[in-house]
């Protein structure tokens, strides 16, 4: 055991070794570095997962990577990929920490996916695939900066809520309803609340179109008969 501890000290004191421990941790730090590069993407964005995820994930992809190919050298037939292969399946519960619906609709499923990529990044980069690691996390930020500035990849439906209060009239609120779903907004719920002014007011849960003008939608809401007041 002392012999054992020795020849440790010694290793670790040659300086062919400690190159070598630089270069495995240079690969965990520029996968650090790369998952903070995407994570800052999704947080110019007002995401969930910013940088922080990102980095944390990408940087211990790595170090298990690392740990997974080099680890375990004294060990006969020992299997580099195992540990790794647990890193992909493993970090699908962060994903499904940001991934959420409402109203019919997923959101965050682009953050999941791009945790899960982040993920394969830092493996690359554990496993020493430097320009394929570092290619894939600029492919990563790019196809994401390119999906938001062409505008025909931006438009996505969207959830949201349309308050009304109308004058009491028959078939009032059917008009309303009609007219959304003529104008292809998806109406989920409505919820109606009577007073005492004659007045009916509405809230409608609905889902807008991929590219929806809501200034246009909304003003033609307003020069409908019967209504009084409308707002988001």
């Amino acid at each position: 055991m002392i012999d054992s501890f020795g020849v440790a000290v010694m290793e670790m004191t040659n300086p062919q070794y400690l190159l070598a421990q630089l270069e495995l941790l240079l690969r965990i730090g520029v996968a650090g570095v790369l998952g903070w590069m995407i994570g800052n993407e999704r947080k110019n964005r007002n995401k969930s997962a910013g940088t922080r995820t990102h980095s944390i994930v990408a940087l211990g992809a790595a170090l298990a990577m690392v740990v997974s190919k080099y680890g375990f050298q004294d060990m006969p037939d020992h299997d580099a990929a195992r540990v790794a292969a647990q890193v992909i399946s493993g970090v699908g519960f962060l994903g499904a920490g940001v991934i959420f619906v409402r109203n019919n609709l997923v959101n965050g499923l682009t953050t999941a996916a791009g945790i899960w990529a982040t993920a394969s990044v830092g493996l690359a980069m554990g496993a020493g695939l430097y320009v394929i690691g570092i290619a894939s996390a600029l492919m990563i930020i790019l196809m994401q900066i390119i999906t938001h500035k062409i505008a025909y990849f931006a438009q996505v439906a969207s959830s949201g809520n349309i308050h009304m209060t109308l004058m009491q009239e028959e078939g009032a609120v059917e008009r309303m309803r009609n007219f959304l779903e003529q104008s292809k907004v998806d109406v989920t719920s409505v919820k109606i609340h009577k007073n005492k002014k004659e007045e009916v007011k509405l809230e409608f849960e609905v889902v807008y179109p991929p590219g929806v003008d809501k200034a246009s939608l909304f003003s033609k809401l307003t020069e409908m008969p019967g209504v009084v007041t409308i707002s988001e």
